[in-house]
């Protein structure tokens, strides 16, 4: 009987033992471009495994289905305000779309109808990213127009939202901002986020309860100039994370420009040190694959890393400023005038 119970016990371990990836040593890429009348989009999200949101420049939000036909275009204009949109957000079948300069607009868009849910008046203006957190809680930031970022919240599943007091925030540096380059300034793991700024200070402002308290740490990703600093985060789980950036006034320098934590952005390590890929705009992991698959995309091109983005290869010369993935071998890209739909084989 005993000797029943242990070998019990050792087939259960073994069978909730979760089974290693093995990562793809390399991966091949075929691209579906559709053509857009926009010259820049830099924010789009994925509803579902047929259809994505795209927000542009000119005051345009679309979704494309999964065989790239446009299902909606809308074109905002507010009086004789055309919003320039970067940050973007997708929940409970709307869509949220924020401009990004004086002023903020934030708009809504559901079933047809357009309004607007925030608004904010200021010179220093400067709205970067969008995300939930669930159904209910989301978040967007901007560059400081006090001594902190600008931070608004919702709880309310984006029928309104509100700006957090500095007092609230850690102080922000002179000089120190954050990037409208591909709306990936936020990752999200549950509850937790974790915000990305450059300029003169390169850091990662990290909230464990949806914006309620906040703490900051400090990287080794380039700083100094108003051009240098993070632009892209995200997190494979609530320990495994990467911060890619560098300078956009130098796309092809690659002095520490990517970083990797494994303690959740307390501490950072630079990878792949002069090395490709250099300038990077956005990172994302690829879904499915234990956190070892990463794609980085930049004006250089498409990049891949097996080991978690330790080592990389150049997979396509054509640029981009954004990657989602809607699954482990789809994804959508976005850049100048251009909207893809990119399939890995």
């Amino acid at each position: 009987m005993k000797n029943t119970i242990i070998l019990f016990l050792i087939l259960t371990v073994f069978s909730t033992c979760k089974k290693e990836y093995n990562a793809r040593e390399t991966i091949k890429i075929s691209i579906k471009n559709i053509k857009l009348n926009d010259r820049s989009v830099r924010a789009i999200e994925i509803i579902n495994d047929s259809s994505i949101v795209y927000a542009g420049t000119m005051g345009t939000i679309g979704i494309i289905t999964n065989s790239g036909e446009f299902n909606t275009v809308k074109k905002i204009v507010t009086d004789t305000i055309v919003p320039h949109f970067r940050s973007l957000a997708y929940k409970n079948d709307a869509i949220f779309a924020l401009n990004i300069g004086n002023p903020a607009l934030l708009y809504k868009l559901k079933d047809d109808k357009v309004s607007i849910v925030y608004k904010e008046i200021h010179k220093k203006v400067f709205y970067d990213a969008m995300k939930f957190f669930d159904n209910v809680n989301g978040i967007a930031i901007g560059d400081p127009t006090d001594n902190c970022l600008s931070v608004l919240i919702t709880r309310d599943g984006g029928d309104t939202w509100n700006k957090i007091k500095c007092i609230d925030l850690p102080k922000i540096f002179e000089g120190e901002a954050a990037f409208a380059a591909s709306n990936t300034n936020i990752a999200i793991v549950g509850r937790k986020a974790w915000i990305v700024t450059g300029g003169l200070k390169s850091r990662v402002f990290y909230t464990p309860d949806m914006g309620l308290t906040w703490k900051v740490y400090n990287t080794p990703i380039i700083q100094g100039k108003n051009s240098t600093g993070i632009y892209t985060v995200d997190f494979y789980n609530e320990k495994q994370g990467i911060i890619c950036g560098g300078d956009y006034t130098d796309k092809f320098g690659n002095y520490a420009n990517k970083a990797l934590t494994f303690d959740g952005g307390k501490t950072w390590e630079l990878v792949s040190e002069n090395k490709a890929p250099k300038y990077i705009s956005c990172v994302q992991y690829i879904p499915n694959t234990q956190g070892k698959e990463v794609v980085a995309v930049s004006t250089n091109g498409i990049f891949y890393s097996k080991n978690s983005g330790r080592n990389w290869e150049k997979v396509s010369d054509e640029g981009f400023y954004a990657i989602k993935f809607a699954s482990k071998n789809t994804a959508w890209l976005s850049g100048n005038n251009k909207i893809v739909k990119m399939t890995i084989y």
